[in-house]
C-alpha cells in the first residue's frame, strides 16, 4: 500500500479515537464519531472542489495540499504536464506533415467512411477546383463528377489506379491512387500524367511509323531472297548457306514488324463494335495449326471446350489464344503434354493452356507481359520469338475486360489462364439444348 494511503488511514484511525475517547467521557460515543466522519468528508470535499477548479481552468497554479491529495494533486499535475508535452509533439509533427504535403505538386485528399471531404492540399484546389469554403464536408463524388470515378471510388477496389480527364481543363489527365485506411476512411493522391501520356503517345506513334516505313524495304529484300533462294542451283553453292541464314533472319524481321504493328492497333483503336466470336472452332484450328507446327517433335495436344461464344473481336482473341498455344510448343521439350481447355463456371469463362515444358522462374513472371522482356534470351532467339506475343495478349484480354495469370516453376512446366467476365459469354443454341 502507498504511504500516502497509510497516513491518510492513520490519520482517520486517531480522529475516530479521539472522538470515541472523548464521546465516551460525555456518554455521547455516537455523536462525536458522527461529527469527525462528517468533518473527515467536509475535508475531502473541499479538497475534491479544488481539483475540479483547478481542472477546469489550467491557468492557474498547481494547488497545494496535505496527505493523500497532495500526492493525487501531485500526480495529475506530472500527467497534465506530460499530456502538454505529448500534445505540443504532435502539433509539431502534424504542422510538419500539413507543411510538406502543401508543398507537393500531387493531389492528396483524405475522405472519411461515408466518402465526404475532409482535409485537402493547396494542390488539389489546382487539380480539381476545390474551394475550402464550400466543400469541406462535401461528398467527393458530387466535387469530381465523372460517372468512371464514381464507378472507381464505390467498387472499393483500388488494385489498379484511375485515369480521367481533369473536371477543370479536359486536355489534363488525372491519375487517383486511392487507399483505404481506419474504418473504411481513404487516401486519396492525385497526380497529373498528361506529360507522361504525351510521351507515350509519341512512343506508339514512333514504334508504328517505324514498323510502317520498314515494311516496305523488308518485303522487297525478302521478295528478291526468296527468289535467289528459288534458282539457288545457278548460283555459287557457298551462297547457300548465306541465303537461307539471310532468309531466316528477314522472315524474324517480319514477323516483329508484324507483331510490332499490331501491338500499336492495339494500344490506340478505340470502341470497335464486338461481335459474337464462335471460340470452340477457332481452338480446333489453332490446335491443328500447334500440331503442325509441333512436326517432328510429335507434342501431345488435347483439346477440352464448351460450346460457349465470347463476345469480342474474333482477330484479337484469335491472335492471343494462339500466342499461348504455340509459345506452349515452342518451349516444350518433345513428345511434350499440352493441355488447352476452354470452360465456365459461375465465376466467369476461362482459356488455359498447359504444358510440362521447361517452366519459368518466379522471379521472372511479373514481367513476362512486358515488351521484349525474355527470361532467357538465348532460348528465345532459338526458337524466333519476337518477345512482343505476351504483351499482345495482356492488350487483347485487356480490350476485352479479361486478366491473365501464369503459374509456373522451373522444370514443372506452365499454366498461362485467361479470365473473362461472365457477362461476355453467348451461350450458344447447342449449349441451350443440352442444358435444357
Amino acid at each position: 500500500m502507498d504511504q500516502s494511503w497509510r497516513s491518510a488511514l492513520r490519520r482517520l484511525a486517531l480522529a475516530a479515537g479521539v472522538a470515541a475517547f472523548v464521546g465516551w467521557l460525555l456518554d455521547i460515543t455516537a455523536w462525536t464519531l458522527l461529527a469527525v466522519f462528517v468533518a473527515y468528508t467536509i475535508w475531502h470535499l473541499k479538497q475534491l472542489r479544488k481539483l475540479q477548479l483547478w481542472l477546469q481552468s489550467q491557468d492557474k497554479e498547481t494547488p497545494t495540499s496535505d496527505g493523500l491529495w497532495g500526492k493525487v494533486l501531485d500526480d495529475v499535475h506530472r500527467l497534465q504536464k506530460s499530456h502538454l508535452q505529448t500534445q505540443t509533439r504532435l502539433k509539431a509533427v502534424l504542422t510538419r506533415v500539413q507543411d510538406s504535403t502543401a508543398a507537393l505538386k500531387d493531389g492528396v485528399l483524405m475522405v472519411d467512411s461515408h466518402g465526404n471531404l475532409e482535409w485537402w492540399n493547396k494542390a488539389s484546389n489546382r487539380l480539381l477546383g476545390l474551394k475550402e469554403a464550400t466543400d469541406l464536408g462535401q461528398p467527393i463524388t458530387n466535387l469530381v463528377r465523372d460517372p468512371n470515378f464514381k464507378a472507381y471510388f464505390d467498387h472499393a477496389v483500388y488494385d489498379e489506379p484511375l485515369e480521367i480527364a481533369s473536371p477543370l481543363n479536359q486536355d489534363i489527365t488525372l491519375q487517383f491512387h486511392i487507399t483505404l485506411f481506419g474504418r473504411r476512411d481513404r487516401l486519396i493522391l492525385v497526380q497529373n500524367i498528361t506529360r507522361l501520356k504525351h510521351l507515350e503517345a509519341m512512343r506508339q506513334d514512333f514504334v508504328a511509323n517505324v514498323s510502317h516505313e520498314l515494311r516496305t524495304p523488308l518485303t522487297v529484300i525478302t521478295g528478291y531472297l526468296e527468289t535467289f533462294m528459288e534458282n539457288q542451283d545457278m548460283l555459287p553453292p557457298r551462297w547457300g548457306r548465306a541465303l537461307g541464314q539471310m532468309n531466316q533472319q528477314s522472315q524474324r524481321m517480319q514477323n516483329l514488324v508484324n507483331d510490332l504493328l499490331l501491338l500499336s492497333r492495339l494500344e490506340t483503336s478505340h470502341n470497335q463494335d464486338h461481335a459474337e466470336v464462335h471460340v470452340q472452332p477457332m481452338l480446333q484450328t489453332i490446335v491443328r495449326d500447334a500440331q503442325s507446327l509441333s512436326g517432328e517433335r510429335q507434342h501431345k495436344i488435347s483439346l477440352e471446350s464448351v460450346d460457349i461464344n465470347l463476345l469480342g473481336l474474333d482477330n484479337e482473341l484469335r491472335s492471343a489464344f494462339s500466342n499461348l498455344v504455340f509459345n506452349a510448343v515452342k518451349y516444350t521439350p518433345a513428345n511434350g503434354m499440352i493441355n488447352v481447355r476452354y470452360w465456365q463456371d459461375e465465376t466467369g469463362v476461362y482459356f488455359s493452356v498447359q504444358d510440362n515444358g521447361i517452366g519459368i522462374d518466379s522471379r521472372h513472371i511479373p514481367r513476362l507481359t512486358e515488351r521484349f522482356y525474355r527470361a532467357d534470351a538465348s532460348r528465345s532467339m532459338d526458337t524466333g520469338g519476337t518477345g512482343l506475343g505476351l504483351a499482345i495478349v495482356k492488350h487483347v484480354l485487356l480490350r476485352h475486360e479479361g486478366r491473365l495469370d501464369i503459374q509456373s516453376r522451373l522444370g514443372k512446366g506452365s499454366t498461362f489462364i485467361c479470365h473473362f467476365p461472365l457477362k461476355r459469354a453467348i451461350e450458344t443454341a447447342s449449349a441451350q439444348g443440352q442444358s435444357a
